[in-house]
This record gives structure tokens, C-alpha cells and sequence, in this order.
């Protein structure tokens, strides 16, 4: 496993660059998967909106205006925080480093330069003035301009992230009543950085998305419709950060022998250890070289490598939705489909998953196999609903 970037390129090409350690390969991929979702839901905003089914609103901008000192000033706190943070941590990485301690605890500090980041938050200030006067105009001039939801794409997407974070964690936190309680009495930066649940960022984030969307006036099934196939992806490329991280996501304790059936795959297939877990759980690996720093544990007895079976199934789903987002006729059937798909998907893991268990009506549960089975009766309910509002046919021919 690889808890951050250093540790991978350490590993596979023998590449010590100590700076690397600010990059979190599950931040890494959380990274990708919005970077690839956002773009495959701007493919399919565009191609509803270039096939009619997007209308249109009107938005009146001004052209040519002069500087605008807070546009301009904002900027330069960018410019600031890079030039005080992030190249001070990257030019003192080995000092900084070197002796093992977390990158985080050097990110959320004092520490920096403060004439280099006044020095690179000037250049970002030039800049942006410099923008401004070349397309300054001696009169501004008013137009009005079409706007369809592709061009929304990029603000989807940054709200789809802020209220699915938000989310993420206030879902688990109500899952781990212990960790509410400390997160309130003893907050901390990485308090709230670790410990994220999916279901409750998809549910904040997409509350999040379409009451914008209804503000915006855009089709909300439509929507709905063509993020289903990028939520997919999202989430398979977000789980592949969850098992090359080892954060946990794993399943329960396998030992048992692996089935003829599936004699054709690699054994960590079927158990896996999960080595140098970003966790830092399990048993002492020995030997273990000092790049890996705390990193050097693996689980004893090895677990179900459920994030795998996660990446498999998501990417399988994916591929349906994918093909289907052309077929159906009623507005919101394939949205629908990706309801039913990622319950099914989420409950069967869930009966080899390491979670916690609630007592709901005499019967154990976990939160995700509730909302699983909730998401599941939804689509069937939505398909029901649509097919009577939106009558025959269903597909396309």
C-alpha cells in the first residue's frame, strides 16, 4: 500500500523525493475522480443540451470593464498562500521530512516563507490587473448570452465536492457516536480530514447540486440523468484510493481457503494483508526499510480486499449506465437505474465489510445497508412514477 505519492514512486521506480509526501494517494484519487466525473458529466450536459433537451437562460454580463481590486486582490491570497506554504514546504521537504513526521502537521502550521509568498502573491496581483487592462474597453459594453448547464459544469462540480465533503463527514460522525462527541470537545484539523462516509457525501452533495440547479432553472431529472453515469466512475476511482491507501475500507477477516472456482486469481484477490495501510493498524512487518516511516504494519489474519470488488462492480456498472444513457426516453429512468444499481452494489458488500451495526426494528443493520436498500425501493419507486407520468415508450428503438 501506498499512503502517499512519495511512497509509490519510492517503491515501483526507486524515486525519493521526500516533497511528494504532501500528496495523499487517497487525496490523489478523490482528486481523479472528480477531474473525471466533472468531465464525463460536461460531455453529457452537452450533448442533452445540443440535442434540445436543455434549455437555455439569459445572463447579462459587462464587457471591457476596468480592474476590480478585490477580484484582483483575491488573486494575490492565492498567489500569498502558495508562495508562503506550499513551495516553502516543497524546498524544506527533506528538512522538514526527513525524520518521519506527518506532512499534515507541518501544512496546518505557522511555518512558511513570508517574503517569498508576498513576493509570488504580487505576480498573481500583476496578473490578473494585466488581464483586466487588456480587455478593458474606453465604454463597457452590456451583452446578453446564452448559458446551458455545460457551462455550469466546473460550479456542479466544486459544490458537488464542498457539501459531498461536508456530508461525507457529518454521516459518519452520526455513525461514530464517540467520534461526534470528541469532534466537538477536542476539534482538530485532521479530526475532520479523516473519516468520511460516501452515502453521506452523495446525499449532502446532490441536495447540494440540485437546489442550485432548481435556482438555475435546470431540468433537475435530465440532471439527474446525466450525472448518473459520471457518479459511477467517480466512485470506482474513488475506491481505488481506498485500497491503494489501505484507509480502512476493508472487508471482514478471511481465512478461508480460497475457492476452486476462482483458482485463476492472484490469492491477494481473495485475502489481503494490506501492507504499509495508511492506518497504521495490524501487526509489525520486519524488516521494513525507514522510507515507509510508521507504515510498516500489515493485517494479521489478511481481510477481504473489498475495495477491489468495489472497483469491479462500479466500473461494471458504469459500463450499463453508459450504454443506457441514450436508450431510455423518460427523463430521469436512467438516473432510476443508477439508484438500484449502486444499493445492489452497496448491500452485497456490505455482508463481507468491516462497518458498524445498528439495531433497526429487531434487526441488525449498518447505515450503509439502510440507505442501500432505501436507494434501491427509490429507483423502483421513481421508474414506477415516471412510466405513469411519462407513459410509452421506455426505449428508444
Amino acid at each position: 500500500m501506498y499512503p502517499t505519492i512519495y511512497h509509490a514512486l519510492y517503491d515501483l521506480l526507486g524515486v525519493d523525493w521526500t516533497w511528494m509526501k504532501l500528496l495523499n494517494s487517497f487525496g490523489f484519487f478523490v482528486a481523479m475522480a472528480f477531474v473525471v466525473a466533472s468531465y464525463l458529466w460536461g460531455k453529457e450536459l452537452k450533448r442533452k443540451s445540443d440535442a434540445g433537451l436543455f434549455k437555455p437562460t439569459i445572463k447579462k454580463i459587462i464587457v471591457g470593464e476596468k480592474p476590480k481590486w478585490l477580484d484582483i486582490l483575491a488573486n494575490g491570497l492565492i498567489g500569498f498562500l502558495i508562495g508562503w506554504k506550499f513551495v516553502y514546504l516543497i524546498s524544506n521537504s527533506d528538512k522538514l521530512f526527513g525524520d518521519g513526521s506527518s506532512p499534515q502537521s507541518h501544512i496546518f502550521s505557522g511555518e512558511g516563507n513570508l517574503w517569498l509568498g508576498l513576493l509570488i502573491g504580487a505576480g498573481f496581483c500583476y496578473w490578473r490587473w494585466r488581464e483586466y487592462k487588456q480587455q478593458q474597453l474606453p465604454e463597457p459594453i452590456e451583452k446578453q448570452i446564452q448559458v446551458f448547464p455545460y457551462h455550469l459544469t466546473g460550479t456542479l462540480t466544486f459544490l458537488s465536492a464542498v457539501f459531498g465533503i461536508l456530508g461525507a463527514k457529518l454521516f459518519h460522525l452520526l455513525e461514530n457516536p464517540k467520534e461526534l462527541i470528541e469532534f466537538f470537545t477536542n476539534p482538530s484539523v485532521n479530526s475532520f480530514l479523516s473519516g468520511l462516509t460516501v452515502y453521506g457525501g452523495l446525499i449532502i452533495g446532490s441536495i447540494g447540486v440540485l437546489t442550485y440547479a432548481k435556482f438555475q432553472k435546470i431540468d433537475l431529472w435530465h440532471l439527474c440523468d446525466s450525472a448518473a453515469p459520471a457518479m459511477m466512475i467517480g466512485y470506482g476511482i474513488g475506491r481505488m484510493g481506498c485500497h491503494v491507501s489501505g484507509d480502512g475500507d476493508w472487508g471482514i477477516v478471511n481465512t478461508n481457503p480460497k475457492p476452486n472456482w476462482l483458482s485463476w486469481a492472484p490469492d491477494w484477490l481473495w485475502a489481503y494483508d494490506y501492507p504499509h495501510n495508511v492506518n497504521v493498524v495490524g501487526a509489525p512487518m520486519f524488516p521494513c526499510e525507514p522510507q515507509w516511516g510508521e507504515h510498516c504494519t500489515h493485517l494479521v489474519p489478511p481481510v477481504y480486499p473489498t475495495p477491489i470488488y468495489e472497483i469491479l462492480m462500479a466500473f461494471a456498472i458504469f459500463g450499463i449506465l453508459w450504454y443506457f444513457r441514450k436508450k431510455f426516453v423518460i427523463p430521469g429512468t436512467l438516473f432510476s437505474l443508477y439508484l438500484i444499481l449502486n444499493g445492489i452494489e452497496r448491500f452485497l458488500i456490505e455482508q463481507i465489510r468491516v462497518n458498524n451495526e445498528f439495531m433497526l426494528m429487531g434487526i441488525k443493520a449498518t447505515q450503509a445497508e439502510i440507505i442501500a436498500i432505501l436507494f434501491i425501493f427509490t429507483g423502483i419507486g421513481f421508474i414506477f412514477f415516471l412510466r405513469r407520468k411519462g407513459r410509452f415508450p421506455v426505449f428508444r428503438d
